[in-house]
């Protein structure tokens, strides 16, 4: 959470815009930031923004080398939020504080270390069936209705189901979970402090804080399986995760899984039907789907930016960056980056060598990204197989007001229904109990 200066970037000497991140708070910009990558790219790909006060990084080589070699523990601490005069936010800051996100080797080592005894890839796997009963159970009525918000009615419900059922948590807190991600959410993918925000996000980690501590005290009276009971199990040479570590990694485990899969379909659906070309090639070939999971994460990434510090003085894209200052690693500009992706603003589904940023690189690569992966191959299978003439209904497309996290606020579409035999029962309702990850190893 960083202060704009006063000064807004408006214009440079030339009379054109003033390369800058801050004109991402321009819906406009907002709804198509691919220019101002290409200018920042082209033109400064290593930028010193003064608005941000921050280094603005754009090439794909360039966004690895900070990913891999830049400090991730960029998070305010309670003192800093104290000297700003935020000290009501030192919640916020002592969550964020443990969470592996922000966190450098050995303390991220020894807490993904223990956090990944209980996210195995078996454990992931086992749930693909599971995964595909509860798309065709969201789909059902969908099909039937012949028109959906796929926001709200698909790519929201399905992640947080599958989070929940994962957590070890009961479905019927789902509303609730969404929300909770939605606000946190804020906090994660934008620079600027905005007051209101800052104050729901407080309520927010506040609530969520209470509502995992409760979890916890839950599970050792009457242990269930799932992430929350696996993060107090791990133990490695004796290590265990302290409560906080716990209810801060629940927490960022429960946004992660959340918002990244729901900006994937959404994104991925409004990518597909503005490339009608590419649409009919996957429902004539679904073999097609994995490729293109991986093509729709390049083209849309759901996270578009991270910030990193340099942890000391260092060369970087010519530039001479010093220790402490901070850095902001554009995947969404490395993803669109002509050196390392031939035409890169053409969506290609069978896209070879596409070793895309989207779930970012190193030791801090997405440990949720095989269940994101799974999730979004089966919402596009349904959807390639089991609908036809989809198409948008009347209406402005706006996205969330996100300036890092990407993704729609709604998408409203329509479309036919392909008869695949679906029986007209209503959808299963799902039970925590009914998910295979619980007693899988």
């Amino acid at each position: 959470m960083e202060e704009f200066m006063s000064a807004n970037p408006q214009t440079n000497s030339k009379g054109a815009p003033a390369l800058s991140l801050y004109h991402l708070l321009d819906p406009k910009v907002l709804a198509n930031p691919y220019p101002l990558y290409q200018r920042l790219r082209t033109e400064d790909p290593v930028h010193w923004d003064p608005y941000l006060h921050a280094w603005v990084v754009t090439r794909y080589a360039d966004v690895i080398t900070v990913l891999h070699d830049f400090s991730a523990d960029r998070t305010p601490t309670p003192a800093h939020f104290a000297a700003m005069g935020l000290s009501e936010l030192g919640p916020i800051a002592q969550v964020m504080m443990r969470q592996m996100l922000f966190l450098d080797a050995p303390a991220h080592t020894r807490l993904r270390g223990l956090a990944s005894m209980a996210f195995t890839p078996a454990r992931v796997a086992a749930l693909r069936a599971h995964i595909r009963d509860v798309v065709d159970d969201l789909m059902r009525p969908l099909l039937r209705r012949g028109r959906m918000d796929v926001i709200g009615d698909l790519a929201a419900p399905l992640p947080a189901i599958v989070t929940a059922e994962m957590l070890g948590v009961p479905t019927s807190d789902c509303d609730q979970l969404k929300q909770w991600s939605a606000d946190f959410a804020e906090v994660l993918g934008n620079f600027q402090h905005n007051p209101d925000g800052a104050s729901r996000t407080l309520r927010c980690v506040e609530e969520m804080t209470l509502y995992f501590r409760e979890a916890m005290q839950g599970m050792k009276s009457h242990p269930r399986e799932g992430l929350i009971h696996s993060f107090m199990s791990a133990e490695i040479d004796g290590d265990r995760l302290s409560e906080e570590e716990i209810i801060a990694n629940c927490i960022v485990t429960m946004v992660g899984g959340q918002e990244t899969t729901t900006n994937l379909i959404g994104n991925g659906v409004l990518s597909l039907l503005g490339n009608p070309v590419e649409l009919q090639r996957l429902r004539a070939d679904l073999s097609l789907i994995p490729s293109a999971v991986e093509e729709l994460l390049r083209y849309e990434s759901p996270s578009q930016h991270t910030a990193r510090v340099a942890p000391r003085d260092t060369l970087l894209g010519g530039k001479r960056l010093r220790k402490g200052q901070a850095v902001i690693a554009v995947m969404g500009a490395g993803n669109r980056d002509p050196e390392r992706f031939a035409d890169p603003d053409r969506l290609d589904l069978s896209r070879a060598d596409n070793r895309h940023l989207a779930f970012g690189w190193a030791s801090h690569f997405c440990f949720g990204a095989a269940l994101a992966r799974i999730e979004g191959q089966l919402v596009f299978e349904a959807i390639a197989r089991d609908t036809a003439n989809l198409a948008l209904e009347s209406g402005p497309i706006v996205w969330r007001e996100n300036l890092g996290l990407r993704g729609l606020t709604s998408l409203r579409v329509t479309f036919d229904s392909v008869e695949r035999g679906v029986p007209p029962e209503a959808p299963i309702e799902r039970k925590t109990s009914g998910c295979p990850y619980h007693g899988s190893s």
